[in-house]
């Protein structure tokens, strides 16, 4: 789905996705070019501190990349912006849990430190925080257009209610059996038309079709 920008509701919600994705992405792209400036070895794994963080080129490289992609959400706003959001979200939560058991092994290729995986859970929450808000969270209001949607698509998944006298054949206050509407047999119109003048041989030929069809021939 799109958000409309013209409505109030879905403006509100593309500029929160905005700056959320904006302001995360421009911060990361700042630390990476601060290390990138330093020109630091591709994997080391002690790193150097910038900001209070431990980096080295690989990790400067990656937050470059990822501050982009949130900038270019930003950009594009709407639902996309609320994807990315939530996907960079997930994706530094598991960052800081992988590279918590990492950085005391050999493999620790960012350079991770504690507080670097301080800064991934706490960026991962607040970045995933902005991409759902008025998305995924319970009681949202009637014209949030993520509700809109959901019940739309809901609602056209509902079969139409059958009507009783559906499929089923009726009788006329005379007690005269009724022809179903839009029938296309003329042996049985002609049965029932026979059957309600009282004519002789009509309720016969009404009940059988095919004793009316060698009496008239």
């Amino acid at each position: 789905m799109r958000l409309h920008t013209e409505r109030r509701a879905d403006r509100r919600l593309d500029l929160v996705y905005r700056i959320g994705a904006g302001l995360t992405g421009l911060i990361l792209i700042g630390f990476g070019i601060a290390g990138m400036m330093i020109r630091l070895p591709l994997f080391d794994t002690q790193g150097e501190v910038i900001a209070g963080l431990s980096t080295n080129g690989a990790l400067s490289f990656l937050s470059i990349a990822i501050g982009s992609l949130l900038v270019g959400a930003m950009v594009l706003g709407g639902t996309f912006a609320s994807t990315v959001c939530v996907v960079v979200g997930v994706g530094f939560i598991v960052s800081g849990l992988a590279n918590l058991f990492l950085m005391s092994t050999d493999f620790n290729i960012l350079a991770f430190s504690m507080p670097n995986v301080i800064f991934s859970f706490v960026v991962g929450l607040l970045v995933m925080t902005f991409g759902m808000y008025g998305r995924f969270s319970g009681g949202l209001t009637e014209d949030n257009p993520y509700r809109m949607h959901r019940e739309s698509k809901h609602h056209g998944r509902v079969p139409a209610p059958r009507a009783e006298h559906e499929g089923a054949s009726t009788r006329a206050e005379d007690g005269a059996p009724r022809a179903r509407e839009g029938g296309d047999d003329p042996v049985y119109r002609a049965g029932h038309e026979a059957g309600r003048r009282g004519a002789p041989g009509g309720a016969s030929a009404l009940k059988s079709p095919g004793r009316h069809r060698r009496t008239g021939e």
